[in-house]
């Protein structure tokens, strides 16, 4: 799999380019870029649409690189970028129709899409583990983690150990367990070891290839960098998830096109349908906690949902002072009966910062419940603001997190129907949530979205034509100035309306730390009580 291969797109290529051309008429942010003489099939392309550009500057932190159409005998080489988005679910950064596989290719590939993107390198990065991919992500993300398809790894491990697979019927699941269950580096080492000796596989030759790379594969060497999967073994099991029902090994060119845009519209509403149910569905609370209530109105509802599990889990899990020195304090947190399997928090005091020996938040950014076991124990009641990552919150795609320009976006980002519909989506959710606070609130905002839908309707009703006559231009310059002076007004109210949220904010804040004084004191009360 990691020679240079050539392949060819025959009389399907013009189909690509009309749809390539469509695309860029539609969308001036469109990026697309050639390598090669793609007219005659011999090429390379990659693109990426607005959407897709926009994406990786709200979640650009970790990255796939799909080739499953190399080992999977695709008809049509289509490899696209991939993350995940708020929701946990997969989201597109561009794609990629690979006609030449050298070192080269690669390399230009990931440059190009890299440019794209602004020029910003994820933290993470996942690809398969063919030697001329390594290479090129060596050269061109050589500060990004780089982490193989724990999925390819086991396909490959099919053909070259097929012998042992027959002979051995017991060999495949304990070769699994050794992978995936391992709690720590020495459990690894000494079961891998015992594991070529039992079977005598020490002199096998991919076996000890595939060792000599096990911190770009082996799970418990990867839970320090951040993959934004909700565990150890989840994403990098499949890569190929974005496309799953709608591309696969008989997709030909014809129907490739179709069958992408179609892809892209269902997950499209797949996040829709996450926003709303986010927005409109309260989550149902299993604790008194201040800290779950708190995370029930920052997370999304998957995630949030993922939180709770971590806090409930702790009314099991007691935290007990292995070592105090005044700054640092160390617990020892295991599950209730359970001796094996505990895990190491360092938890420093006066900053509420805690690191977990499972690793959990570094690979996931979502708390264990070994930290919230000992926060529980430490009354910390709220969730300090370092363990809430942005991405994974209701708001994680209002603010702008990459430079519109740097993207080569418009700078007023209302060139493109996409940049204009996701501004005013993410305007919208932000006016939601704040018009909900209060009943008083609500009517204002209400009143406001009405009072803006026949400014809307008027505007749709009386789009500038083309102007010809003086008569028409002096008309054309009076409703210029009295959409300045609108603006101006809508800028002020703006501006009022934004300094009336800080001082709200301000006032829910200051209850909410009333709230919990209170709550401290009523615990403090019951232990004297106890006592």
């Amino acid at each position: 799999m990691s020679s240079s291969r050539q392949r060819t797109l025959g009389s399907g290529g013009q189909l690509v380019l009309d749809y390539l051309k469509r695309k860029q008429d539609e969308d001036p942010n469109f990026f697309c870029a050639f390598q090669g003489d793609f007219d005659n099939s011999t090429g390379n392309i990659f693109w990426a649409d607005a959407n897709s550009r926009m994406n990786y500057s709200y979640f650009g932190d970790t990255v796939t690189f799909d080739t499953t159409y190399r080992t999977n005998r695709y008809r049509v080489p289509f490899a696209p970028f991939t993350g995940w988005n708020h929701h946990g679910q997969p989201v597109l950064f561009g794609c990629a129709l690979l006609l030449n596989e050298s070192e080269s290719s690669f390399v230009w590939l990931f440059e190009t899409w890299l440019a794209a993107m602004g020029d910003r390198h994820p933290v993470s990065i996942t690809t398969d583990q063919d030697r001329i991919i390594r290479s090129a992500v060596l050269q061109v993300f050589p500060g990004t983690r780089h982490r193989f398809c724990k999925w390819n790894v086991l396909r490959e491990a099919q053909e070259k150990l097929s012998d042992v697979y027959h002979s051995h019927p017991t060999f495949e699941a304990e070769f699994l367990r050794c992978i995936n269950i391992s709690e720590t580096i020495d459990d690894f080492e000494s079961c891998w070891d015992s594991l070529l000796q039992r079977y005598n596989l020490g002199d096998n030759e991919w076996l000890q290839s595939m060792f000599a790379a096990r911190h770009q594969w082996v799970p418990v060497f990867l839970r320090d960098a951040f993959f934004g999967e909700m565990s150890i073994t989840q994403g990098s099991d499949n890569i190929n998830s974005y496309f799953d029902g709608y591309i696969n090994a008989s997709t030909n060119i014809q129907v490739l096109i179709k069958q992408f845009e179609k892809a892209i519209a269902t997950r499209y509403e797949k996040e829709v349908k996450a926003d709303y149910d986010t927005m409109n569905t309260a989550p149902i609370l299993k604790t008194p906690s201040p800290m779950e209530k708190q995370a029930a109105k920052i997370f999304t509802k998957i995630i949030f949902t993922k939180f709770q599990e971590e806090l409930v889990e702790t009314l099991a899990y007691p935290a007990t002072v292995v070592d105090d020195s005044g700054i640092e304090t160390v617990y020892r947190v295991a599950k209730f009966g359970e001796e094996h399997g505990a895990h190491f928090v360092k938890l420093s005091v006066f900053e509420k910062k805690a690191s977990c020996s499972c690793q959990m938040f570094e690979f996931s950014g979502v708390i264990c419940r070994h930290i919230l076991a000992v926060f529980r124990v430490t009354n910390v009641l709220t969730l300090p603001s370092h363990y809430i990552l942005k991405r994974w919150t209701r708001n994680a795609k209002s603010g702008v997190l990459l430079d519109e320009q740097a993207l080569g976006l418009p700078s007023n980002s209302q060139d493109s129907y996409a940049a204009r519909y996701e501004n005013l989506r993410r305007e919208a959710i932000k006016y939601v949530e704040e018009g909900a606070e209060s009943v008083h609130v609500y009517n204002v905002a209400m009143d406001s979205l009405n009072e803006a839908a026949k400014k809307v309707a008027s505007a749709k009703n009386h789009v500038p034509a083309v102007i010809h006559d003086s008569k028409a231009q002096s008309y054309s310059l009076d409703q210029d100035k009295k959409i300045e002076e609108l603006s101006g007004d809508l800028e002020n109210a703006s501006r009022r309306c934004e300094a009336y949220r800080v001082k709200l904010l301000g006032v829910l804040k200051e209850m909410e730390e009333r709230k919990l004084k209170i709550l401290v004191n009523v615990q403090n009360v019951r232990l004297n009580l106890r006592t």
